[in-house]
């Protein structure tokens, strides 16, 4: 999405992607392609529009809209804006999926904001400080925006926030290699407001097999069964998104507190590696816990498994030639713009998936984990944080009742966080 030829900053150009002519701007000598433009060759055709109705958008408006996942964080710091000077949320540069006015529009009254943490930082001894750093950023955004923002801690401080209306901020972070093999790591995250943690992100750790890497642990290693049981002890939800099958096995084996998968689908639908298949929806449901759907078309549609199988192999490939992270990362840029055309698909897509994990493990286990600013794109009329209302008309649509599309979108998640709580150690 990155082109390297130096412009003014600041300046609107046009730019083209696989002959596609999509507006850009400049920012800190690189062209950004701001989310929601992306539109590549070969993508599938628009379906049809979906209109909300009075009804979708009353039980919207009076349900609590709890996002799962969101990247935004990252985002932040991709783009240059760490110290947030010259940025607000509530008119952000291009190149955001996320920013208040279409929070509000969207009717989003609780959001996970996510400290993302790149696998490369692992190899380079930085995890654990990109970790505090993202942590720290988190919490200045949402002092920065404290007439809209409020930090929560415990699932009824998001009730109070949200009642209060503000939108009730949450933290998670992505990719357990951030605890650099130290237990004590986990109580510093909580005590920062971390209350879940993926344990792996595309990258195996000393401890937990990732799903887009090779297994090295058997699933969770002794300690990884550790941190399971620490993160229990502290009330901090385990987050299985990205791990390997038997990874997951392994980490509902070892906990006893409900499990989550804060944005995961179907691999029923889509044959994907890092989605889950059947067997796991249940597992994940028999701790009490929730699967939360991406809203990536790649992870979404099944034409999105012929990409991410490219992509797979192409980085075994690249992993057995020794690189160093950056040379790595270089490597996958350059096949990220050969690889196969992304597709695209509509909200119902989304349905889609919520619906299966429904019928595999029921009303209680489905939520929504969007990733936005974490994905190039979302389905149409879904391509940022404004476009939740057509989940709850798509789900309407299909004949659920109020309840269970208030379960959904956001009552499931509370009611597992408060579940994880009741495990703490007082």
């Amino acid at each position: 999405m990155f082109l390297s030829t130096p412009k003014t900053p600041g300046q609107m150009l046009k730019v083209r992607i696989n002959d596609v002519s999509v507006k850009a701007i400049c920012q800190f000598n690189r062209v950004i392609v701001p989310y929601g433009q992306i539109y590549t060759a070969g993508m599938q055709e628009k379906g049809k529009q979906m209109a909300l109705s009075d009804e979708a958008m009353r039980i919207h408006r009076e349900a609590l809209v709890l996002d799962g996942h969101n990247d935004l964080a990252d985002r932040i710091r991709d783009l240059g804006y760490s110290t947030l000077e010259g940025f607000s949320l509530e008119d952000p540069p291009a190149g955001f999926q996320t920013d208040i006015p279409r929070l509000r529009k969207g009717g989003v009254k609780a959001q996970v904001w996510v400290a993302f943490v790149p696998p490369e930082y692992m190899y380079s001894g930085e995890a654990g400080r990109v970790c505090f750093e993202q942590l720290d950023l988190i919490h200045r955004l949402v002092e920065k925006h404290r007439d809209h923002l409020e930090l929560a801690l415990e699932a009824a401080d998001v009730e109070r926030i949200a009642g209060e209306g503000k939108i009730a901020s949450l933290i998670g972070v992505e990719g357990g290699h951030a605890i650099e093999d130290n237990l004590d790591r986990l109580s510093e995250f909580y005590s920062l407001g971390a209350r879940y943690m993926t344990l792996t992100h595309n990258d195996t750790t000393t401890w937990a097999d990732s799903s887009y890497d090779e297994p090295r642990n058997g699933g969770l290693s002794g300690f990884g069964r550790e941190v399971v049981q620490e993160m229990n002890r502290l009330g901090m939800l385990v987050d299985v998104s990205h791990a390997s099958d038997q990874a997951v096995r392994d980490a509902v084996d070892a906990g006893r507190a409900p499990v989550i998968a804060s944005h995961s689908s179907a691999r029923a639908i889509n044959g994907l590696r890092r989605n889950l298949p059947d067997e796991l929806i249940r597992v994940v449901a028999g701790t009490g816990g929730i699967v939360m759907v991406n809203f990536y078309p790649l992870f979404l549609v099944p034409e999105g498994l012929a990409v991410e199988t490219a992509y797979y192999e192409k980085s075994m490939e690249l992993r057995k030639m020794n690189l160093s992270p950056e040379e790595f990362s270089r490597a996958m840029h350059d096949f990220e713009r050969e690889r196969p055309p992304l597709p695209r698909c509509g909200v119902d897509a989304v349905a889609d998936h919520l619906e299966h994990i429904i019928r595999v493990a029921g009303i209680d286990h489905a939520g929504l984990g969007s990733d936005f600013d974490g994905i190039p794109f979302g389905p149409d009329q879904l391509p940022d944080v404004s476009g939740f209302p057509y989940i709850t008309q798509a789900l309407l649509d299909r004949g659920h009742d109020e309840e269970a599309i208030r379960k959904v979108l956001g009552k499931n998640f509370l009611r597992v966080l408060r579940d994880a709580e009741s495990f703490r150690e007082k």
